[in-house]
């Protein structure tokens, strides 16, 4: 194997570490999965493992579609539809961080550069690894769950008990009402407590496999871009100190605002009358929340509706926009009219672009530079890659969710939500954000002495071989950010 990419390819070590970085990162996926449905009750109504395979496909862009049959009031074969697209970003993040991370460690031995042939073989035998595991999941991610309505009984209670306590007293409660169909009325609702609905998933596997395809292939592009320690191929040693500073500065601070409300999770699960519901739902969607909430402060619109019973699902202020008519965003400013605490969401976004604009400097050798000149070049660097993560975020934090019962082939019920980011705003916005925050950040960075501090050696080693100033990019960054400090 050689630098430039003219070697043999090592084939034994590349299988080893692909199905190394594959299987750790199902096993991760597959746990954070099972633990986060376990702990919201979900095994209580079916079999865990093919919830945990559904869950796990639908982490990775494949598609689930869930179907049922009710039988109430003696009639059987009522149709139950329903459409889910949402990514439980929690079980997503958990394997591209495991599955990132090992595979650009396996890239490290191979010095400073890599060849081509030799970084296509391992990145292809990540993915097609990580296909026929997917294929495995799409084959068990399929189940049917009966609900029985006697079993929605608080334990302790019969059947007859309920009846008595509760079903007794509806015809007084429901006045003249109960006299329709001859007085039918209260026993009809009481047969409710009788009522079956099976309802069933299933794994689309071809769009399952091809979701799953464009998700490995995004994930190994965005650590190799984020990876400021591993080699590239000929052609591409540019990059280390153009654009791996921004991309893992900002992927960075994203994992950390993830983190951050993860333990914002922990910490109201442990008041919480259901500390279970409460931190299963972090485990699986806290990079949900925290990602839809920094192009919110951003001031990125939203727009969305919500329906039936799936609007007791929001928190307080969002379920009231969401119920409106009409396609008005909903922003920031209009949630601030519920609660003024929401402005802090803008504050908290602002620092997170600043940090970010701060390490995107104190990554990015200085080399010859001037103050202004290097925040230009953060400022246009970090503004290139904000103006498209947001966008990427506003997609991946999508959510579309909707479900209808029809009775003879009439519709009579039915409930939906759905919330999604303008993507066009959120391109504009990005850049611009980047583009102040690197700027801000180069400055402030330039001023304390950091420009340039923990530029990576393959980024100082290209800045020199450029600037012919071997040494310069660490070096001159102190030195130039102590005069600009005076």
């Amino acid at each position: 194997m050689s630098a430039s990419g003219g070697g043999r390819v090592p084939w034994g070590p590349a299988l080893l570490a692909a199905i190394a970085a594959v299987s750790w990162a199902f096993l991760a996926m597959v746990g954070i999965a099972a633990l986060g449905m376990h702990l919201i009750g979900a095994d209580r109504a079916g079999a865990l493992g093919p919830m945990t395979a559904a869950v796990t496909v639908l982490a990775v862009g494949g598609s689930v579609t869930p179907s049922g049959e009710v039988g109430v009031f003696g009639l059987e074969g009522a149709q139950a539809r329903a459409a889910i697209d949402i990514a439980p970003l929690g079980v997503s993040l958990v394997g591209a961080l495991l599955l990132g991370w090992l595979f650009v460690r396996s890239l490290r031995a191979a010095g400073a550069v890599i060849g081509r042939a030799e970084l296509a073989v391992r990145a292809g035998l990540v993915a097609v690894l990580f296909l026929l595991l997917l294929a495995g999941l799409t084959w068990v991610g399929n189940d049917t769950v009966t609900i029985d309505g006697a079993t929605l009984v608080p334990p302790g209670l019969g059947r007859q008990r309920t009846g008595h306590d509760l079903l007794s007293r509806l015809p007084e409660q429901l006045g003249d009402i109960a006299d329709i169909g001859a007085g039918l009325l209260p026993d009809r609702l009481a047969e409710l407590v009788d009522a079956k609905a099976s309802v069933g998933f299933t794994v689309a596997a071809g769009r399952s496999l091809l979701g799953g395809a464009v998700w490995v292939v995004a994930v190994l592009l965005l650590a190799l871009l984020a990876s400021r320690r591993t080699p590239l191929p000929p052609g591409g040693q540019a990059l280390h100190r153009t654009v791996r500073p921004a991309v893992s500065a900002l992927c960075g601070v994203l994992v950390l605002a993830v983190g951050a409300g993860l333990v914002a999770g922990i910490y109201a699960a442990v008041g919480d009358d259901h500390p279970g519901l409460v931190l299963g739902s972090a485990l699986l969607g806290a990079p949900n929340g925290v990602w839809i909430g920094v192009p919110l402060g951003l001031f990125v619109p939203w727009y969305g509706r919500a329906s039936g019973a799936l609007r007791q699902v929001l928190p307080d202020p969002v379920d009231d926009l969401l119920a409106g008519t009409g396609g008005e965003p909903f922003t920031v400013g209009r949630l601030a009219e519920f609660d003024g605490q929401v402005w802090l969401l803008v504050v908290a976004s602002v620092l997170l672009m600043l940090a970010a604009g701060v390490l995107t400097a104190a990554r990015t050798p200085v080399g010859s530079s001037r103050p202004f000149a290097f925040a230009g070049w953060c400022a246009l660097r970090l503004g290139v890659v904000t103006a498209l993560a947001l966008p990427l975020l506003v997609r991946l934090t999508r959510v579309s969710a909707g479900a209808s019962l029809s009775v003879l082939g009439f519709d009579a019920f039915g409930a939906g939500l759905e919330l999604y980011g303008s993507a066009p705003p959120a391109c504009a916005l990005g850049a611009g954000w980047g583009a102040a925050a690197g700027a801000a950040g180069a400055l402030a960075a330039w001023a304390t002495g950091a420009a340039g501090r923990r530029a990576a050696a393959l980024a100082r080693r290209d800045d020199g071989e450029r600037g012919g100033e071997g040494g310069a990019g660490h070096g001159g960054g102190e030195g130039r950010g102590g005069g600009g400090g005076a």
